[in-house]
């Protein structure tokens, strides 16, 4: 799988190892499920979009109306029209607290503001290799803003603005429900405050195949309401105007794709957030190897029986996977009892352990399964 970026080619995403985020989250909590895909999910994700910065040449709009023009869009409509719930109160409520983040390199992204004091949640792809970047307000100010911290494992960073009084944003913690409504609120195209709204339409999603390119595409919220290039670090929110998630990606047309995006659970956003406010970085359970698919071809080489599991390319000296014996070649198909089929698995399986935790890890090597006990550590700042 190819993983596209609406940006520069230096912002791709580095190769990923592993990830995963505090003791006692809301991801940690939701995670007792199976995971189930299907062969149409693989061939669809052929290529994803990441829905941040966009190169525009246009001066985006102070406001524009998001009029949703796709079925699933209409019915979303109607449907908060039979519920007694107003999606232009939704959006007006909403929009002052979602901005517009100029990176000064003919690039964009959009944010929610997280605090009263300035402080501004976005993607870390959006503001990745600046410092400063130019942050748009519903009002049509602008102000400067600085990269105060960053978490690439999560694709989360905080700017810091110095104007105060903001209106921040109302955060649900808890998951959304498949069916409940979904307003997208952010700058697609530079065109700012433009709302799309759909439906969720599924949960703890992977984006099959991207964990060789971003650790951030697991366990995501989807979306039938319209992502675009520059709506990534936006707003999306329910019925009563809380925010749900943090706009990721989008799976485009050309993949065969029709309305899938992607969302950071708010839950996981609020965790990542408090983190980076308080000192700058994010804790992430830590296995020290590095995964990758099983292709046919890999499977036939090594005589697996199948391309079930996240392979072992390589292990970190003195990691906590080395410690624990794993090798080079080794097959992961299970963590802490979760089913593990790819690499993209095995990351959000990480996310719901914290540094410190021990875990069981069923690996088969060879024509041997055996299991193994791995003391996951923090992922090193320099990874």
């Amino acid at each position: 799988m190819r993983l596209h970026f609406q940006t520069k080619p230096q912002r791709a995403v580095v190769p990923a190892s592993s990830g995963g985020s505090g003791p006692g989250s809301a991801t940690q909590r939701s995670r007792g499920r199976k995971r189930r895909r299907t062969g149409a999910a693989a061939a669809v994700a052929a290529v994803v979009l990441l829905a941040g910065c966009t190169a525009t040449d246009q001066e985006p709009g102070t406001q524009t109306e998001g009029a949703a023009s796709s079925p699933a869009a209409e019915q979303a409509l109607e449907q908060g029209s039979n519920e007694g719930v107003s999606i232009p109160d939704i959006v007006a409520g909403v929009e002052p607290s979602v901005v517009t983040i100029f990176t000064g390199r003919g690039g964009l992204g959009s944010g929610v503001i997280y605090s009263a004091d300035g402080l501004i949640l976005t993607n870390e792809h959006v503001v990745r290799g600046v410092d400063e970047v130019e942050v748009g307000f519903a009002d049509g100010k602008r102000e400067a803003g600085t990269v105060v911290a960053e978490d690439p494992v999560t694709d989360l960073a905080l700017v810091q603005v110095e104007r105060t009084g903001l209106p921040a944003a109302e955060f649900e913690p808890s998951l959304p429900r498949v069916g409940e409504l979904a307003v997208v609120i952010g700058s697609p195209l530079g065109f700012a405050n433009t709302a799309t709204a759909g439906i969720i339409s599924g949960l703890h999603r992977e984006i099959p195949g991207s964990a060789s390119n971003s650790q951030s595409l697991v366990d995501l919220i989807q979306t039938d309401a319209p992502i675009s290039p520059g709506n990534s670090g936006g707003a999306v929110v329910n019925s009563e105007g809380k925010v749900i998630g943090i706009s990721e990606a989008y799976i485009p047309p050309q993949a065969g794709a029709v309305a899938l995006g992607f969302a950071i659970p708010a839950a996981i956003a609020m965790e990542v957030a408090e983190q980076l406010r308080e000192d700058g970085s994010a804790e992430h359970a830590f296995m020290g190897l590095g995964p990758a698919a099983i292709t046919p071809q890999i499977a036939e080489q090594l005589g697996l029986p199948d391309t079930q599991g996240a392979l072992v390319l390589s292990v970190v000296d003195g990691g906590p996977a080395a410690e624990a014996g794993l090798e080079p070649g080794d097959v992961i198909v299970g963590l802490g009892g979760e089913e593990i089929q790819t690499p993209e698995d095995l990351l959000a399986a990480l996310r719901a352990h914290a540094p410190g935790d021990k875990v069981e890890v069923e690996i088969s090597r060879g024509s041997e399964a055996s299991q193994l006990t791995v003391t996951l550590a923090d992922r090193p700042s320099a990874e």
